[in-house]
């Protein structure tokens, strides 16, 4: 695999009879005697807009007992520093931090968190309060949209034979689904939201906190566990049945937000835009009515040639007061009116703040509904989140009736940047989707922007950034966060957008758009060069409008996905695992075996 997508090196320890792998400043996969127990426990710092702070890991001290990783952060304004240990006592493996900051901070959260794996989901689960009262519930099934478990200072659950039990000092924990954000575990963490953040973190205040894990075996593994990653150790082999289920996806390419000037895309058909030189069905644009730069952020939209899918981010909140509302309806009618003499395929509005932020609510969609009509446009209204299924998964409820469609985004490296949370959140990807076609009540759902890292903060307390310039010189929207990942010029990524596609298509999914259509965030460079990943686009997009050839990832890391027409059936097959692997795929026209390298893709 490539340097850049920086997976496939493990670095696995033991202490007695505990096992896993160091992941930078995360020890992963956790197993007692072969059998996984934890996805991981690592400590974590988010600074006041819930960013990431990265801890650096200096060096690694190993005893016959512990491992102690000696960190700090690599945020300088978030200057803390101190080391994480895992040790066994006993039989008990425990993993624990100590965390100094060395000047005062803000910070949203600065602890351990444990991740439960989502094979856990359904699992009956006790949980020991602070109070020393214990209570019974279950891990959920379907993802839930807010914590499932509050106030927890131990936990304990059965999966796949093993009894397993967490024990939690330091501060009081509690648990969020964080398969909302296509992670792959539910997420055990300290200092309850419902206290106020930021708080203060004086210079030389420490944070000392434990995670105390137990387990001990029932029964006989039915599954696997030895491995987390999952398929067949001894040969790499996998079958996928693709069934007819609808019709595939159209797939759209996001506009870019890079600064000027727009690159013409080189191939042997000529010179066109990037949306154009892979077929793309539609080019998603995000437009912020607060920045006067909008127009030309429209313009540059319309250039790339296909139907617009538009998406308006409203200047102030709308249903709060009647001078809010004119200036809201002002906004909106100047947007409306710019879209004449354009092909709008879709179109939506979003609050930017109060309790429905980044959701197209009832007032947002009223006023654009509107506007719409008093320029005289029939343009198609769809609705839901901004941002990730998590806020579908809240705020539905706020949506209005007589949508032409649901939309949401998915983000993959929300919570973690590394290349496993990546891979993981494929199977999750399956999840939502399903789930949100559920919601959507049969609408068609149009899944995007999928990007790597979020196109925006959706969790913020301050103003998002805006260009000073009202033009394209500085860029815009994603352009000003931290949204450029180097994974994006991986060949790997191209197996991995076959993949999520894989994994998000299923019936009631309309579309899917990927990434930005040039830029660093795009599928072609500034400089017009196409990166792997264009590739993989320009097949998907070939496949849009069959009847589409869907199945389940045996593993989560060999996916496929495909179309057929007039008897004649096409599969995209990928594989994300670290080794090759042989794919057998049988569609309604018959079986096919391949061989795939690790980070491949294939068409069949």
């Amino acid at each position: 695999m490539s340097t850049t997508w920086g997976r496939g090196n493990t670095d696995r320890r033991r202490i007695g009879a505990w096992e896993f792998d160091l992941r930078g400043d995360e020890f992963a996969d956790i197993r007692l005697a072969g059998r996984w127990v934890l996805r991981s426990i690592r400590a974590v710092v988010r600074d006041r807009d819930w960013n990431t702070v990265d801890l650096v890991v200096d060096r690694v001290t190993a005893a016959g007992s512990s491992v102690t990783l000696h960190v700090r952060a690599a945020d300088e304004r978030m200057p803390f520093h101190g080391v994480v240990r895992a040790e066994v006592r006993g039989e008990s493996l425990r993993v624990l931090c100590d965390l100094e900051a060395a000047i005062p901070v803000e910070t949203n959260r600065a602890g351990l968190v444990a991740l439960i794996p989502p094979a856990a989901a359904g699992a009956g689960l006790s949980v020991t309060h602070s109070t020393g009262a214990v209570s019974e519930t279950a891990l959920p099934l379907a993802v839930s949209p807010h914590q499932p478990v509050f106030d927890i200072a131990g936990l304990h659950w059965y999966d796949d034979g093993l009894a397993i039990g967490l024990a939690f000092d330091g501060d009081v924990f509690e648990m969020e689904d964080q398969r909302n954000w296509t992670d792959a575990s539910f997420k055990v963490y300290s200092r309850p939201l419902a206290l106020p953040f930021p708080y203060p973190l004086d210079a030389g205040e420490r944070v000392r906190q434990v995670v105390t894990i137990t387990a001990h075996a029932d029964a006989p593994a039915t599954s696997a566990t030895g491995d987390a990653a999952g398929g067949d150790a001894a040969g790499g082999e996998a079958a996928i049945e693709l069934a007819a289920r609808g019709v595939f996806p159209a797939i759209g390419l996001a506009a870019s937000s890079a600064p000027d000037p727009a690159p013409v895309v080189r191939g042997t058909a000529g010179t066109s835009a990037a949306a154009s030189s892979v077929g793309a069905a539609s080019t998603l644009v995000e437009l912020d009515l607060a920045w006067p730069g909008w127009r030309a952020a429209l313009e540059r939209a319309a250039a790339e040639g296909p139907p617009l899918d538009v998406r308006l981010v409203l200047p102030a909140e709308a249903g709060v007061s009647t001078t809010v509302d004119a200036a809201v309806s002002r906004a909106l009618s100047d947007a409306v009116s710019a879209l004449a003499g354009l092909t709008v395929a879709r179109i939506t509005a979003f609050q930017p703040a109060g309790p429905a932020r980044h959701v197209s609510d009832a007032a947002s969609v009223a006023r654009l509904r509107s506007a719409l009509r008093d320029a005289g446009l029939d343009v198609p209204v769809v609705g839901g989140a901004r941002t990730h299924f998590t806020e579908l998964n809240r705020e539905h409820h706020r949506l209005p009736g007589e949508l032409a469609g649901i939309v949401f985004s998915v983000t993959p490296l929300f919570h973690s940047r590394d290349t496993e949370q990546l891979v993981e959140s494929l199977a999750m990807q399956r999840l939502v989707a399903v789930q949100a076609v559920e919601i959507g009540h049969g609408l068609p759902v149009h899944v995007g922007p999928i990007t790597l890292r979020p196109h925006v903060n959706a969790v913020a307390t301050t103003a998002p950034p805006r260009p000073v310039a009202s033009d394209l010189s500085g860029g815009y929207g994603s352009h000003l966060i931290d949204a450029d990942d180097p994974r994006q010029r991986a060949p790997e990524l191209a197996a991995w957008t076959i993949a999520s596609t894989a994994a998000l298509a299923v019936p009631g999914i309309a579309s899917l758009t990927f990434f930005e259509s040039w830029g660093p965030r795009g599928i072609v460079g500034s400089d017009g060069t196409a990166l792997p990943l264009a590739e993989a686009v320009a097949a998907l997009a070939a496949l849009a409008g069959g009847e589409l050839l869907s199945g389940r990832s045996p593993d989560g890391l060999v996916w496929a996905v495909g179309a057929q027409r007039g008897g004649q059936a096409t599969v995209l097959a990928a594989n994300l695992d670290t080794r090759e692997r042989v794919l057998t795929t049988t569609t309604p026209t018959g079986a096919c075996t391949i061989s795939l390298a690790p980070g491949a893709w294939s068409r069949v």
